[in-house]
């Protein structure tokens, strides 16, 4: 199964993904990682783009090409040839974040979005995406704004969330929303059970 992590910068996702590997390492279930941008040697240089903070003349049209060319690297190069050898692929981040960031926060619109990621949602598209449902600025934690996304204001990380929002109501049930708890533990648990539930872990 193809399994995506989504949340708004803080929630604690990077955590609960750490956490999910060790589970699945002790429970014996394999399963390939994968980060969004990233994972590859042309998605890693893409990120490094996209994130630099120094670039602040981006546009968003261009912020969001860079991250469909980063995807159609991944799903090229790992994902598309993972699913095809029957693996379970865990994926931190993927299109619904274009969608929520680019999309909602940027105001360049979910068609606009989809289009230049047809690669992707043609040749691999999410099972089951966890999505850690907590506000920005409802977050336990503090994000470190070492890279351009994070040094964005209050106002364009909740217009993230409400992106988010929008394409759970969109997915047909393709989203599990888990609102995260002060102890990281239950917050695992829920995920667990719910991944479990959808049959994407034993």
């Amino acid at each position: 199964m193809f399994v995506t992590f989504e949340g708004c910068e803080g929630v604690g996702k990077s955590t609960q993904l750490a956490m999910l590997k060790e589970y699945l390492k002790n429970t014996g279930q394999d399963a390939v990682y994968v980060r969004e941008p990233g994972s590859t040697e042309i998605s890693e240089k893409i990120r490094a783009i996209i994130l630099d903070p120094e670039n602040t003349e981006m546009s968003a049209e261009t912020e969001a090409l860079l991250y469909a060319a980063a995807r159609a690297q991944l799903v090229k190069e790992v994902i598309r040839p993972a699913l095809d050898e029957g693996k379970t692929v865990i994926c931190d981040r993927y299109i619904d974040s274009s969608v929520a960031y680019q999309g909602y926060a940027r105001g360049l619109g979910r068609d606009f979005v989809e289009k230049i990621n047809c690669y992707a949602l043609e040749n691999a598209t999410p099972d089951v995406t966890v999505f850690i449902d907590l506000r920005p600025s409802a977050s336990f934690r503090s994000t470190s704004r070492n890279d351009r996304m994070e040094r964005e204001s209050r106002d364009f990380h909740d217009k993230v969330y409400e992106g988010f929002i929008a394409q759970s109501e969109a997915s047909n049930g393709r989203f599990v929303m888990i609102k995260p708890e002060k102890d990281k533990n239950a917050t695992q648990k829920k995920i667990v059970d719910a991944l479990r539930e959808r049959g994407a872990l034993k």
